[in-house]
């Protein structure tokens, strides 16, 4: 009787994850986040910013100062999979036509005529630049996606502008999200930002950053972070509180 009855209606009633509360040390204080409602989010760890046959390398920009963060964010997101924290890549991927792009924003990333812009061929022949689903868009080989996590192409600086990350955080009842990747002051920060704008609580992974950036404007994030957005913490930190209630963590749920 009782399934018969079941069947005579829909539920809009959604599961409510138990809490997993822990303690970040981090800046400004400490702060106490839900496991079970956080997300991991890495931004731009990809073959065009990283690689040495890369946009970026292509273009005259040394990428050395941004593969420092591929051991941090190596060790972040292992971190975050034991503690059954859900992964998070946002990438830039744009339309092979780029046709939802402004033409300041093609004129500016092919730095006035000096080099290709995104959806051009990449000068070292692996595809298109920055398009989703070829090689300049993918991560980089140290960093592989794993099974359970979630890759979002984004087509601006934020990663919250005009796709579907959003949409996919609200799905799983997100509210927290922990911050990684690069570059520290440009997709990171623009990103970081419009999720405080939305309504998400923040925390910047600050030795899983870094940035082509002169140190001084580097220096400027995490002051503003600390100042007007969230908090900013360590690595140790940060994955001691991602696996510090290991014990007690629910079996994994949905996947990508």
């Amino acid at each position: 009787m009782e399934s018969e009855q079941r069947r005579n209606f829909v539920s809009f009633v959604r599961a409510v994850p138990a809490p997993r509360r822990v303690l970040i040390d981090a800046d400004p204080q400490q702060v106490e986040i839900d496991l079970a409602r956080t997300a991991l989010l890495v931004v731009d760890m990809q073959n065009d910013f990283l690689h040495d046959e890369g946009w970026f390398a292509a273009s005259g920009i040394d990428p050395t100062p941004v593969r420092r963060a591929i051991g941090p964010v190596k060790a972040l997101t292992a971190a975050a999979r034991s503690g059954g924290v859900p992964v998070f890549w946002v990438n830039w991927g744009v339309r092979p036509d780029a046709a939802n792009l402004p033409a300041f924003a093609l004129e500016r990333a092919r730095n006035f005529g000096q080099r290709p812009t995104y959806g051009d061929p990449a000068i070292s022949g692996k595809g298109r630049t920055l398009v989703a689903d070829d090689w300049g868009a993918a991560n980089i080989a140290e960093l592989p996606i794993e099974q359970g996590d979630i890759l979002v192409h984004k087509h601006r600086l934020s990663g919250f502008w005009d796709n579907e990350l959003d949409s996919i955080l609200r799905r799983r009842q997100i509210t927290t999200l922990v911050f990684a990747g690069i570059n520290t002051d440009r997709c990171v920060f623009a990103t970081l930002s419009d999720a405080t704008y939305l309504g998400y609580d923040v925390v910047l992974a600050l030795d899983a950053c870094a940035t082509t950036s002169p140190q001084y404007v580097a220096d400027a994030i995490p002051f503003l972070v600390r100042l007007l957005y969230g908090a900013v913490a360590g690595n140790p930190a940060i994955a001691r509180a991602f696996t510090s209630d290991i014990d007690k963590k629910p079996q994994t749920g949905e996947s990508a």
